[in-house]
């Protein structure tokens, strides 16, 4: 079994933290109430962005993320490709095509964002094709641990008909990619386990922890707001997240918590 630094064994979320997704109801809820608040996060600068949503979810899982980061000032996109039921034939090649169509038409780079499995398929296109990626932003995707550490590889192996233990891809999926990456993780998520969606920090790469559920990562106001933070960074000029002052409340700093 895949290991982290310190050799202890990565096991996927406990029975307790599966139930407690269902506090995703209440996430949606606090965005919708907090929504004048988030639109106090910088605006950005109009170029393209992509989310990708989770296993087995479709562009309609990530309608309020995309929607709030349009209010932002991005040109926003899903990913059209239905549901994600896995790297089925045609699916990596029509996000190769969106991503390539999108830089062409727009002449900017495109940003990427993740939801779990789509985290997973963000750091692979940057991976290979990092000329056309601005930055990378996944919302707990499973890249540093063992596959089976999570507690949907059954439904991965079920819907996709390929094992979860996929050494090809993860070659380019486990490195941090070659652009801004920035790993937004709860450990309280029931679904992936926390440390298998750490990254490790450098120059251009970081992690932000929030509290919140797996289901609701993608409705949850403080990932929200990080997001947006995050994407309005000028092209070439990344800094880390700035967790001081209230939002060290918000944002636990994931290297002092070990």
């Amino acid at each position: 079994m895949t290991t982290t630094a310190s050799h202890a064994p990565i096991e996927a979320p406990s029975r307790l933290l599966q139930l407690a997704e269902l506090r995703a109801g209440w996430e949606l809820g606090a965005t919708l109430s907090l929504w004048p608040l988030l639109k106090l996060a910088p605006r950005g600068d109009g170029h393209p962005v992509v989310v990708l949503p989770g296993l087995v979810a479709s562009d309609l899982s990530t309608q309020l993320l995309r929607r709030y980061l349009r209010g932002r000032g991005y040109d926003t996109h899903g990913w059209g490709l239905g549901r994600n039921f896995g790297p089925r034939e045609g699916v990596e090649a029509g996000m190769f095509k969106l991503l390539e169509t999108l830089h062409a038409k727009e002449g900017r780079k495109v940003s990427l964002i993740g939801w779990s499995l789509g985290g997973a398929y963000a750091r692979l296109l940057a991976s290979k094709r990092p000329e056309l990626v601005r930055s990378v932003i996944t919302l707990g995707s499973p890249f540093a641990g063992n596959p089976r550490s999570t507690n949907a590889w059954r439904v991965y192996e079920g819907v996709s008909g390929q094992s979860a233990n996929d050494s090809a891809r993860m070659r380019h999926i486990r490195p941090t990619p070659p652009v801004p990456t920035t790993s937004i993780f709860s450990r309280t998520d029931g679904i992936v386990a926390w440390r298998g969606s750490v990254e490790k920090p450098g120059p251009t790469s970081e992690n932000i922890e929030v509290f919140a559920s797996h289901i609701g990562l993608g409705a949850n106001p403080s990932v929200l707001y990080a997001v947006a933070d995050r994407l309005a960074q000028p092209e070439g000029a990344w800094k880390p997240f700035n967790r001081k002052g209230l939002g060290a409340l918000v944002y636990p700093d994931p290297l002092r918590r070990g």
